[in-house]
């Protein structure tokens, strides 16, 4: 069955690695700390958008192509909250998202203007691609039947938002450099994650 897991995972979303299985027992220890998690990086998912629509604003498919995502963003972050309300939990603190930090330190750095771009764009597709399929292992993973369904909506919208974000890479610049790059970018993720504390308190 693992087998079958991590073949689907690199067929669909090109990851080279499954999310550890001990992940979503451990998360369902605990749903309100996840769900915290989830709260923030919905947040920071509709917050990046923005910021690639400012620095970018001259792309006017980016531009169009991303705004609804903001509204879809802050739209889950607000549904993850009221999640939180259902269970009498607060929102609590923002915690440091180490897979993302290292991610980040990834992107290329000074160069040419359209490097950084590229990496920008294939930064958000890995993002969404991993939290697709750890949304996916929430939805069949968990015992609760009212949270399997609320996470196989998440897994759902984020299989598109990868999508997206491979698409507007490809609209601007070389296909055959992004297929490139985003070799090198899910090889060093199957390099990171290994490397990753497993928590289940965390969404990566």
């Amino acid at each position: 069955m693992n087998e079958m897991l991590s073949n689907a995972t690199k067929n669909i979303l090109g990851l080279q690695l499954p999310t550890d299985p001990r992940w979503v027992d451990l998360a369902a220890m605990d749903l309100g700390a996840i769900l915290t998690d989830h709260a923030y990086c919905e947040q920071k998912a509709a917050l990046t958008c923005i910021s690639l629509i400012q620095r970018y604003s001259d792309f006017e498919k980016l531009v169009f192509e991303l705004a609804p995502i903001v509204t879809e963003e802050w739209g889950h972050f607000r549904l993850v909250l009221n999640e939180l309300k259902k269970r009498n939990l607060a929102l609590g603190k923002q915690r440091k998202d180490e897979y993302v930090n290292q991610l980040i330190a990834f992107q290329k750095k000074g160069g040419r203007e359209e490097e950084r771009m590229l990496d920008q764009l294939l930064t958000m597709a890995l993002v969404e691609a991993r939290s697709c399929e750890r949304f996916k292992r929430l939805s069949e993973g968990l015992e609760d039947e009212y949270m399997r369904n609320f996470y196989r909506r998440f897994m759902e919208s984020e299989a598109g938002h990868y999508t997206l974000f491979i698409d507007l890479a490809e609209t601007y610049f070389d296909k055959e450099k992004v297929r490139i790059r985003w070799k090198e970018w899910l090889a060093y993720e199957a390099e990171i994650v290994p490397n990753l504390v497993v928590r289940g308190d965390r969404i990566h």
